[in-house]
Order: C-alpha cells, then sequence, then structure tokens
C-alpha cells in the first residue's frame, strides 16, 4: 500500500501543470548568472520583501524566456520595463528591467528572446542586473515562488511517507 501512496504521489507531480516541455524552467541570462539576491517574500504576502531573484549580467545582454509561454505584459511598471510571460498551468514570469523586443500576445518559445537586459536595477550592486520573478496561480490569488526552485538544475527530492 505504501508503494501505491508513493506511485500515486510521483505520478501527480510529473502530471502537474506544465511550466515548459519538461515542466522546469531554465535560467533567463546565458551563461548562467551568479544569484545577487535571494528570494525573500514576505508573510502576510502584502509586507515589504523581495519576491524574486537578481542576477547578475551586462547591459545589453539577451534575456530569454525560462519556459515556452505568452508575453502577457511588456511595458513599463513604476517607471521601469518590464516584461511578463504566462505559462501554460497557472505560471507566470516576470523581467526587470527588460528593453522588450515582444509585445504582448507573442508566443515565445523556451529561451526565445524576449529583450536586452538594461543597466540600473535599484538595490543591486552590479551595474546590470535581472530581478527575475515568479508567480503561481489565479492573479487574483497568484502566490510569489522562487524561481530558483523551479531550474531544471534543481534537483527533485521526494520525501518519505509517514502512515
Amino acid at each position: 500500500m505504501r508503494w501505491f501512496a508513493v506511485l500515486v504521489l510521483v505520478g501527480a507531480m510529473l502530471s502537474a501543470p506544465a511550466r515548459a516541455d519538461d515542466g522546469r524552467l531554465d535560467w533567463p541570462l546565458r551563461p548562467r548568472p551568479a544569484v545577487l539576491r535571494v528570494f525573500d517574500a514576505p508573510s502576510p504576502d502584502w509586507l515589504p520583501g523581495h519576491r524574486g531573484v537578481d542576477l547578475a549580467g551586462a547591459a545589453g545582454q539577451p534575456v530569454v524566456a525560462a519556459a515556452a509561454g505568452t508575453v502577457a505584459f511588456a511595458g513599463p511598471v513604476g517607471g521601469r520595463p518590464v516584461v511578463s510571460v504566462a505559462h501554460p498551468g497557472g505560471l507566470r514570469t516576470s523581467y526587470e528591467p527588460v528593453r522588450a523586443s515582444v509585445r504582448a500576445g507573442t508566443l515565445v518559445a523556451a529561451g526565445g528572446l524576449l529583450g536586452e537586459l538594461m543597466a540600473g536595477h535599484p538595490g543591486c550592486g552590479a551595474t546590470a542586473c535581472l530581478h527575475w520573478g515568479a508567480m503561481w496561480g489565479p492573479s487574483s490569488r497568484a502566490a510569489y515562488v522562487d524561481p530558483l526552485g523551479l531550474l531544471a538544475s534543481t534537483p527533485v527530492r521526494l520525501k518519505p511517507l509517514h502512515e
């Protein structure tokens, strides 16, 4: 019976809504960037915090979609240029500051060009820094999630079930 429960759990994880062809994300900057500031979501979610990760980059560096999806938004938010991509299954990723080469409604493949990284991300120690965020669920109740935990390079660990 225990093995059946484990198989059901693994099956549910594998059949969850896909974010990319293999269900995982890839880095939005190439080569793999240094993480300068980690995810630090507040609890409750309306308090101050860091709802994404900051990745070291270079001004003018290409920014690519972490997974296939549809560009949901490309434009300024609070004076900063942002691109947001809606992925199948309810995940949305955001990238800022990015000079967009796409517009809302554009279908993008995993690794497809979104635009170029701009210098001047507030709070980042590098000259150019990409703030990469992720939200899961319907926009009215979406929860911020750590995009680093969704990377294909992050190992999946299963924990034992107890009766």
